[in-house]
């Protein structure tokens, strides 16, 4: 049995960007709250409805805790140096925010080394105290009833029905040798990670090693992972591809793609990159048509990613035109997480495909209540029906852990979901009765509809 939301604290808790009760924290904009600027019919709204979480990144409870690294196959903790955004730095004000409201730890930015020990320290008294529930009581502190926990496997204190399984499946387009893949030091290290993760598959499937044949591969390695996947628990497929290549999966003669295997999948050679891509191709497709019957969605990394080697013009949306016009697929959903961004106008055109979808995961982190509100605002005039409430919490740094950047992405996404709303009822597009309907499609019906979710209004 799972603990009983506590929505009174969640109330108090959210309010400092999403400020319902005076002498809340505030985020001015010429002299006046975010919260004064939010019809107060709709805020009653999206503070009363537990999200659903498209995207997140939880860590397990205790004692897994100490060595989980199991919240990302591709952790970016280890990256080339990049020009971190405002959000992910130490210095970043909300911060101190979400410290007081989870931890009750008044901290100056940036933290002193006393500081930092303090704060450890009051993390660990509430993991203490909440044990295995302590992922769930996170949750209850950002009004999340359900997280899609996008995790390599679940585990203690991170399971059904409060969260549901995302994993990993960019180690099964790369079943060959991917040394000619290895052209960046991010990329060196990823693919040794897919390595290991596909090694892992392959045991479980009692294999050592991948089959000589394509077809051999699909059918005793591809098809039984996502089984498996599936049987476990899982609503979705998770591609982190964009960290390791381009988007753009052309459509790859399976005689071709079984060529290209063959001749490399016993080790004596490696392949080039254009041959590799190929058969990449063709693996994706597959997937995607796999995932499709079994019904999972497919969702995509689809943002700047981290780290200085990120091909950024690479994870452009369009490149998905050919697949999701292709009949094949109609039964398969994607997921462009994080909006898109900076493409987020090709993302919202992008939403006419009967079978595309935008989550706000990591938007809400970066981006202001009111920068985030325009690009969604545009996305509910035209298809509210696609759009998906996300955090993207994930275990930044010591003083940005998964469960501060999900405090704060949560509340910081229902004032800008609150903010556009209230500017489209303002300007006579919708009626109070639809932005009431609209902010309840975003923060959980939407994503109910989408995996086949049967939780209560109050999980």
């Amino acid at each position: 049995m799972t603990r009983p939301h506590r929505f009174v604290r969640c109330l108090l808790v959210c309010a400092t960007l999403f400020p319902l009760i005076p002498g809340a924290a505030q985020d001015r904009f010429a002299g006046e709250t975010v919260a004064q600027q939010i019809d107060p019919a709709i805020a009653r709204v999206l503070a009363e409805t537990p999200a659903i979480d498209n995207h997140a990144h939880p860590q397990l409870a205790r004692p897994a805790l100490v060595s989980d690294r199991g919240f990302d196959a591709l952790p970016v903790d280890n990256m080339a140096p990049q020009t971190d955004p405002a959000a992910w730095r130490d210095s970043f004000p909300p911060l101190a925010r979400a410290w007081k409201a989870l931890w009750n730890f008044d901290g100056t930015l940036p933290l002193t080394a006393a500081q930092q020990t303090e704060l450890d320290a009051a993390r660990e008294r509430v993991r203490a105290r909440e044990g295995e529930h302590y992922a769930q009581w996170v949750l209850d502190q950002a009004g999340v009833g359900t997280m899609l926990a996008n995790r390599v496997s679940i585990g203690t204190g991170v399971a059904a029905p409060r969260f549901r399984w995302v994993p990993y499946d960019d180690a099964l387009l790369f079943p060959l040798d991917d040394t000619v893949l290895r052209t960046t030091p991010d990329r060196a290290q990823f693919f040794a990670l897919e390595d290991k993760l596909r090694t892992a598959y392959l045991g479980a499937a009692h294999l050592q090693r991948v089959p000589g044949t394509l077809d051999a591969y699909l059918a005793q390695v591809v098809t039984p992972t996502l089984e498996r996947q599936k049987a476990g628990g899982a609503v979705a497929v998770k591609f982190e591809v964009a960290y390791l290549r381009e988007f753009g999966f052309t459509d790859t003669p399976r005689a071709e793609a079984a060529a290209v295997y063959a001749r490399y999948a016993g080790g004596m050679s490696k392949p080039g990159a254009a041959e590799y891509k190929a058969l990449q191709d063709f693996l994706f497709r597959y997937i995607a048509l796999e995932a499709g019957r079994l019904g999972l969605a497919v969702h995509l990394h689809g943002m700047a990613g981290g780290g200085r080697y990120f091909s950024v013009a690479g994870v452009n949306p369009l490149l998905l035109e050919p697949i999701l016009n292709d009949s094949r697929y109609a039964k398969t959903n994607f997921v462009l997480l994080h909006g898109g961004w900076p493409y987020v106008r090709e993302a919202g055109a992008m939403l006419q495909k009967p079978n595309f979808y935008l989550d706000i995961s990591q938007e809400a982190l970066l981006f202001s209540a009111r920068t985030l509100a325009g690009s969604l605002r545009e996305w509910l005039e035209l298809y509210p029906e696609k759009v998906l409430f996300g955090t993207d919490a994930y275990p930044y740094s010591a003083v940005a852990g998964w469960e501060e950047s999900e405090w704060y992405a949560a509340g910081n996404a229902r004032a800008a979901l609150g903010l556009a709303l209230t500017g489209m009822l303002h300007d006579g597009v919708i009626t109070e009765a639809r932005a009431a309907e609209l902010a309840r499609m975003v923060l959980r019906t939407n994503a109910e509809h989408l995996y086949g979710l049967r939780v209560s209004s109050g999980s």
